[in-house]
């Protein structure tokens, strides 16, 4: 019986997003205190503060990306993008009535909420989705224009 001594370690499989879940739901969840305070009317809707929370993570998204090199950065930043556009409408749906100070929008009688409430979910993902992409081809655009560089 013959035993290899040089036997290699498992390989490591790197995530297709270049980096752990957790840190993908990290980097969604910088997004969501604007969309806590503002359905809880802590701030001002076209206030200053409110432009930083919601430029601001995008900004730290896409530096991530790019220092990090991941494999795809559009691909990561679209995923990055639809899980803070599903914890959104959770976070939505959770504060709905107060982020409407009562006035709960609805289409006439109990239903009419329901339709409404529903209506809100698929906005909510696109809209994440959205601007996954944006920061995505943003942060792709600069991989690019980075490793194009280190070449030459």
């Amino acid at each position: 019986m013959t035993q290899n001594p040089q036997t290699s370690p498992p390989a490591t499989r790197r995530s297709p997003f270049g980096m752990p879940v957790l840190a993908l739901f990290g980097l969604a969840a910088l997004a969501l205190p604007r969309v806590i305070l503002h359905d809880l009317r802590l701030i001002d809707p076209g206030g200053v503060l409110t432009w930083i929370l919601a430029i601001g993570p995008m900004i730290i998204w896409i530096v991530v990306a790019v220092v990090r090199r991941v494999p795809n950065p559009f691909l990561t930043l679209l995923l990055v993008g639809a899980i803070y556009g599903a914890l959104s409408v959770i976070i939505h749906q959770l504060l709905w009535v107060n982020a409407f100070a009562g006035d709960v929008p609805s289409a006439g009688g109990p239903a009419g909420s329901v339709v409404a409430r529903v209506a809100a979910v698929p906005s909510g993902l696109i809209t994440g989705a959205v601007v996954g992409a944006i920061t995505g081809l943003i942060a792709w655009g600069i991989s690019a224009i980075t490793r194009s560089r280190g070449r030459s």
